[in-house]
């Protein structure tokens, strides 16, 4: 099995990028900049094609991406992701090692202020418990994906209306359609530390957004789960907007969403 990186990025100078992420396999690259170009760029044998593309938005440049992938494997990056020496043979080994798999989460490390997730040991993801894994912990087999005609959502994501939640769309998208998808304790890379590009407080825009996004992923169960989400997270989250004024902010998206 081959394995292909599908890298999300903005305004970047593709070798140097290549450099710093230390990329060990081939890859696509979707570089989000300022004028349409094309490219190929050698690292360590292996060939990354780039795109450079004047349309934004990190769902649009991942299927861009996914739309031009061709080999058995792919993982899904950004380009703040600094990958181990042996990534690819992690990668591969953990798709020979469990062929049932068509999907698997790795481990990549963050600061303990942006950890979302932790994988401490094998075991299958479903529809109840798929909503917190980022898009860069994602590993797919391409043959799948493409016969399942997966895309990631562009509505939500870093350039989009709303400001998060592609991710935890496209996972549900991928158990929704069949897709076998398991986590795995093994860990492929580290987050270098940068200003999020779409996080900037939890404000009325940051609890809009959320509650637009629970009804994409829940349903009729939306104001249930918001309601949760807020009880769980309020130390944190409920800071500045009090809990019961952001379940109010949650609701006004949920009806927006379902309108």
């Amino acid at each position: 099995m081959e394995l292909q990186l599908l890298i999300s990025a903005v305004n970047q100078d593709p070798a140097k990028l290549a450099e710093k992420m230390n990329i060990r396999c081939d890859g696509i690259l979707i570089n989000q900049c300022s004028h349409f170009g094309y490219e190929e760029i050698e690292r360590e044998g292996h060939r990354i094609r780039v795109y450079s593309l004047r349309e934004k938005g990190v769902g649009l440049s991942r299927n861009n991406a996914l739309l031009r992938a061709d080999r058995d494997i792919c993982l899904f990056s950004d380009e703040d992701i600094v990958y181990e020496d042996d990534y690819p043979e992690k990668v591969i080994g953990e798709f020979e090692k469990h062929p049932q798999a068509d999907m698997l989460l790795f481990n990549v490390e963050v600061c303990k202020s942006r950890r979302t997730y932790h994988i401490d040991s094998f075991g299958r993801v479903r529809l109840y418990n798929c909503g917190r894994y980022p898009a860069y912990s994602f590993a797919l087999r391409r043959e799948v994906m493409h016969r399942k005609n997966l895309s990631f959502s562009l509505l939500f994501g870093g350039g989009a209306r709303y400001s998060n939640g592609e991710d935890s769309l496209f996972i549900r998208d991928c158990i929704k359609k069949g897709m076998r998808v398991y986590k795995t304790p093994v860990t492929i890379g580290r987050e270098q530390e940068r200003e999020s590009t779409w996080f900037s407080g939890y404000h009325k825009k940051f609890f809009f957004d959320r509650g637009v996004l629970y009804v994409h992923l829940y349903g009729r169960l939306a104001k249930l789960m918001a309601l949760q989400f807020l009880f769980r997270h309020r130390a944190v989250m409920c800071r500045e907007i009090p809990m019961k004024k952001a379940f109010k902010i949650m609701c006004d998206g949920i009806r927006e969403a379902e309108s």
